[in-house]
C-alpha cells in the first residue's frame, strides 16, 4: 500500500535568524524527515543575469551542477538524480524535486519533509504555485541581532558567503525578509515564530508549531536536536547550533559596531515591530 504523506514544510527566514536550530528541533519529530539545505529554488530559478532562461522558464545554469553536488557528495543519495528530467524546464525540475524528497521521506518512514533554505523565502510565491498546500514557518529575529550576526560571519568567512556584507546589505536583507513574512501572515498555512521566544520559552513555542502542523509533541524533539543538528549542518561559514538552548548573552552589537554604526543600524529597522508576534 502506498505511504500517503502529509503537506510538506518549508521553513524561512532571514540568515542568521537562527533557522537551524529551529530546524533541528523538528527534525528531531519522529514524523519529520529534513535534510541539509538543498537551496534548490536558489540554484534552479533562472537570475536576471539568465534573461532568457527566466523569459522560457527554463531552470538556471547553475541547477545541474548543484544537484550532482548536493545529492553525491552532501547526502550521499547519487540514485536520486535519475528523477531529473531532461527537459530543463524549472516547473518539470520542481515536481522531481518534490518526488524525490518524498521518496526519502517515505524510506525514512515519516509522514512529512520539512525543507529549510533561509534564501527561499525569497521564490515564497513561486514555492506557493507549485506546492499551495505546503505550511510554511518564519523565524523572525530582532534586526540588530541579525545585522550583527550577518556582518561578523560574512567577513569572517567572506568566501563561503560569496562576499564580506556591508552594513546596508545586511540591513536589506533583513528587510526583505521581514517584509515578506509579514506579507503573508495572515494566511492559515503559514505562521510566524519569534526567535527570542523560542530560545526563552522552547517547549511552549514548539507545541504550537506542532499544533500548527496537525502534530502530536514528542519530548525527544528538545532533547534530541543536538544529535540531528550534526546530519543537517554540512557548511562552513559559521554555521552552528549549540548544545543548550539559550537567549545569547553575547554583545555583538556593542562589540562590532561604533556609536555612529549602531545609531544608523537603530534607526533603519526602527518602523520594524516584531512585538507583535509576542
Amino acid at each position: 500500500m502506498k505511504q500517503k504523506l502529509q503537506a510538506p514544510v518549508f521553513l524561512f527566514g532571514c540568515p542568521r535568524s537562527g533557522t537551524t536550530l529551529l530546524q533541528s528541533l523538528l527534525a528531531a519529530h519522529p514524523e519529520i524527515a529534513s535534510f541539509p539545505e538543498t537551496k534548490f529554488f536558489l540554484y534552479g530559478i533562472a537570475t536576471k543575469y539568465e534573461p532568457k532562461r527566466q523569459r522560457f522558464g527554463l531552470i538556471s545554469r547553475r541547477l545541474k551542477p548543484h544537484l550532482n553536488q548536493y545529492f553525491k557528495d552532501e547526502i550521499n543519495c547519487p540514485e536520486m538524480l535519475k528523477y531529473f528530467p531532461k527537459i530543463p524546464l524549472i516547473d518539470l525540475y520542481t515536481r522531481s524535486f518534490i518526488k524525490v524528497l518524498n521518496i526519502l521521506t517515505i524510506e525514512e518512514g515519516k509522514s512529512l519533509w520539512l525543507e529549510k533554505t533561509p534564501d527561499h523565502i525569497l521564490y515564497l510565491d513561486y514555492i506557493e504555485k507549485m506546492l499551495p498546500k505546503a505550511r510554511m514557518i518564519h523565524l523572525l529575529r530582532n534586526g540588530s541581532d541579525v545585522v550583527a550576526s550577518l556582518y561578523e560571519v560574512t567577513h569572517k568567512y567572506p568566501k563561503e558567503w560569496y562576499k564580506a556584507w556591508d552594513i546596508d546589505y545586511c540591513l536589506e536583507r533583513w528587510k526583505e525578509s521581514i517584509e515578506i513574512s509579514m506579507k503573508h501572515s495572515h494566511k492559515e498555512n503559514h505562521i510566524l515564530v519569534n526567535y527570542d521566544q523560542l530560545v526563552t520559552d522552547t517547549p511552549a513555542v514548539i507545541k504550537k508549531i506542532c499544533d500548527f502542523l496537525s502534530l502530536e509533541f514528542d519530548e525527544g524533539m528538545i532533547a534530541d536536536y543536538g544529535r540531528v543538528a550534526k546530519y543537517l549542518i554540512f557548511e562552513k561559514g559559521g554555521r552552528t547550533v549549540r548544545d543548550k538552548i539559550k537567549k545569547s548573552a553575547s554583545d555583538k552589537f556593542n562589540k562590532i559596531f561604533d556609536e555612529s554604526q549602531k545609531q544608523y543600524i537603530l534607526d533603519s529597522i526602527s518602523g520594524f515591530n516584531l512585538e507583535i508576534l509576542q
